[in-house]
């Protein structure tokens, strides 16, 4: 679900910055929210300097005076989107769209804010092998890109080369009948009833036109690195300069008797959602096998849709492998509170159209099943073309290097078929993360226009139980050693997870500003270490 934040002050509480504030009320390092016409806008000081940017994200709506100030760059509260406050430039993903930013002056005592600063143009479009503007330096444009996958991390890379004005060479294959979305929503917000389906698109269909990156719907049946082709099922041979895959990854489904009836659903794609929400609406009780995240928000998708729903799963409590016990029985609490069913420690033995069986002889009666048994990494193309790959104790998908470049030249992979070398644990990670496949997305079409830093950003997720977030920043292969600091139970806590003798990560509930700080803190050692 989305956040709603509780920053609901009234307007009349917040200072009109057109008849302006007496300056001491905003000392070094203060943000104030307040007023310009119906405009809300945020007045900091940093570095002696009054700044006014827009108040709130542009991704979802968070009250950006919540979150933090990180060398020159404000951080969002909810989701961690990142905006130059001299520009008020998206940098960092889920955001795209720039924060408005305004002219304040502070003249006799008082700052005020006299109107809209002219957002920076964006670059007119380049062709291949021109001279761009990165930067710091004008290099080369890239050639044609080709990237393979209209997710996360295929649409980040293809809408920031656009920005730089390298859009029109680029091509974006995509199997999925839909233009990119917002997958999060296909859990939250969409299957549960509380946002239509329009709100999910990434771009207007508009930006994959003209003078756009490509949208090209069809799927790629191989790779030609020798002739540095992409061969599609529709027959198109699409040379490339630079390929980015970003294939992402499939939703497993246990080879069980009876789960390949129509009415066991996965969720992974807007169609998906689509297919669910439908058979949703003819049923009463609903089955979820597996106590995952995305098997959790599915619950409480159903519960805001008023199913009867039940969890199965072999866990003793849900979530436990990452967040731990305590975490995990808050949010399996959060759940029972609203009406769910949990059968754990409990393994599926099959589904008849009637009722789940389960390994103890009983039986889960269900109209539909929904699993939420995880995701294997699309990596068919990868080894069908002789691309490195993980190895499966490394949790498999494509081997990359730490700028994200595959084992062959020109070859890049992003998401969760990616497996990168983490600054921060030293080991080699696969992650399944919304945001972080946005990140190294944004991060490889950087790499294109020239900047040379190693991929160092810290995995970020979060995840909604009605109207309850949580934030999780790192990574930890378990939660047997953690450190809490205040009450699980009344879900405001912070949680660290160590290993190895090191803090690996942090789950936090109601503590947004600790999460933003902790994971600005290890970026800054990720980029040191690299």
């Amino acid at each position: 679900m989305a956040d709603t934040g509780s920053d609901k002050t009234a307007a009349e509480d917040k200072p009109d910055f057109a008849r302006g504030i007496p300056a001491g009320d905003l000392p070094e390092g203060a943000m104030i929210e307040g007023t310009l016409g119906e405009a809300k806008v945020l007045l900091l000081r940093r570095d002696g300097k009054v700044r006014a940017i827009g108040a709130r994200c542009t991704h979802l709506g968070a009250p950006m005076g919540k979150g933090i100030v990180v060398e020159g760059e404000i951080r969002c509260p909810w989701h961690h989107a990142r905006f130059s406050l001299e520009t008020g430039e998206a940098v960092g993903a889920p955001a795209f769209d720039p924060l408005p930013c305004y002219r304040a002056e502070e003249r006799d005592g008082r700052i005020t804010v006299t109107g809209r600063r002219e957002a920076a143009s964006r670059p007119a479009a380049k062709a291949p092998g021109t001279m761009v503007q990165a930067p710091g330096k004008v290099v080369q444009a890239p050639g044609k890109v080709v990237i393979v996958g209209g997710g996360a991390g295929g649409h980040a890379c293809a809408e920031w080369l656009a920005r730089a004005g390298h859009g029109a060479a680029v091509t974006l294959v995509s199997d999925d009948p839909d233009p990119p979305y917002d997958r999060t929503f296909c859990s939250k917000q969409y299957l549960s009833g509380k946002a239509e389906r329009g709100k999910t698109l990434l771009s207007p269909e508009s930006f994959y036109s003209g003078d756009g990156p490509r949208l090209l719907r069809d799927r790629v049946v191989s790779l030609d690195l020798g002739a540095e082709e992409v061969v599609t099922a529709g027959g198109e041979r699409l040379p490339y300069d630079a390929l980015v895959i970003a294939t992402g990854a499939a939703p497993r489904r246990p080879d069980l008797p009876g789960f390949e009836r129509p009415d066991v659903h996965t969720l992974r794609s807007l169609s998906d959602a689509d297919a669910l929400i439908a058979a949703a609406s003819g049923a009463r009780r609903i089955a979820v096998v597996g106590a995952s995240f995305i098997g959790l928000e599915v619950a409480a998708a159903m519960v805001a849709r008023e199913k009867a729903v039940t969890v199965v799963a072999p866990d003793a409590v849900p979530l436990e492998r990452v967040l731990g016990e305590a975490v995990g029985r808050f949010v399996q609490g959060l759940h029972e509170e609203k009406g769910v069913t949990f059968r754990l420690g409990r393994e599926v033995t099959g589904f008849d159209g009637r009722a789940l069986t389960l390994d103890d002889g009983s039986r889960v009666e269900a109209d539909l099943v929904v699993l939420g048994t995880g995701v294997a990494p699309r990596t068919d193309l990868a080894e069908a073309a002789g691309l490195a790959l993980a190895a499966k104790d490394e949790g498999g998908g494509i081997a990359v290097d730490a700028h994200l470049a595959a084992s062959a030249p020109g070859i890049y992979a992003i998401g969760d078929v990616a497996s990168y070398p983490d600054p921060h644990s030293g080991q080699r990670l696969r992650v399944e993360h919304w945001v972080h496949a946005q990140r190294q997305g944004q991060h490889v079409a950087r790499a294109l226009l020239g900047e040379s830093a190693a991929f160092t950003e810290t995995p970020f997720f979060w995840s909604g139980h009605y109207g309850t977030s949580l934030r999780y920043v790192g990574h930890a292969g378990s939660a047997e050693d953690t450190r809490i600091a205040g009450e699980v139970g009344k879900g405001d806590f912070a949680v660290t997870y160590r290993e190895d003798g090191r803090d690996a990560a942090l789950a936090t509930c109601k503590r947004d500003k600790r999460s933003l700080e902790v994971e600005a803190a290890w970026d800054r050692e990720a980029r040191a270490a690299g």
